[in-house]
Order: C-alpha cells, then sequence, then structure tokens
C-alpha cells in the first residue's frame, strides 16, 4: 500500500496537542486495513523520523438520528505514534 493512502491525515485536538508537548506523540487517521508496520513505514517514508512505537485503535461510529430514522456515522482507525526524542513533526 502506497504510504499516502495508509496515513489520511493527521489529527488535532487538544489532547493531541498536549501528546506532542510532552510525550512526543502524534495522533493520525490512517487506513482501516494498515497494520502497525505499514504506519510505522508511512511515517517515516512521509515525515522523515525515526518511529519507536505505533498504537492503534478503531473507533466506531455514533448513532445519529435524522428526523424518523436513525444511521450511522463512519467510524475510523486512529494510530498514535511515538517519535524518537530528538525528532519532531511540525503539522501546524
Amino acid at each position: 500500500m502506497d504510504p499516502y493512502q495508509v496515513v489520511i491525515k493527521p489529527l488535532i485536538t487538544e489532547k493531541g496537542t498536549t501528546q506532542n508537548e510532552k510525550l512526543n506523540q502524534f495522533t493520525f487517521q490512517v487506513h482501516d486495513r494498515a497494520n502497525k508496520a505499514q504506519i510505522r513505514e508511512a511515517i517515516e517514508t512521509i515525515y522523515e523520523v525515526r518511529v519507536l512505537k505505533v498504537r492503534t485503535l478503531k473507533r466506531r461510529g455514533k448513532v445519529r438520528r435524522y428526523r424518523y430514522t436513525h444511521g450511522r456515522t463512519a467510524g475510523m482507525k486512529k494510530a498514535v505514534v511515538t517519535l524518537h526524542r530528538e525528532d519532531h513533526i511540525d503539522l501546524f
């Protein structure tokens, strides 16, 4: 899989920015079928950094109601990537 297909976008949240500053961890939305090795390779090639650890989680979509029907929003897969302490990614 192409590295630009594995990593969809970086997720910028309040929790994510504190992890960036204190723990040197960055959060990305990744492809649903990407495994940890593919995520590691993609981050290292796109951002040219050294990855120490990759943690993944799948988030189910939330149930939402629209008029008289119920639906579900799209789920996603997140990856929290821990970088070497000398490396840093400038996301914004």
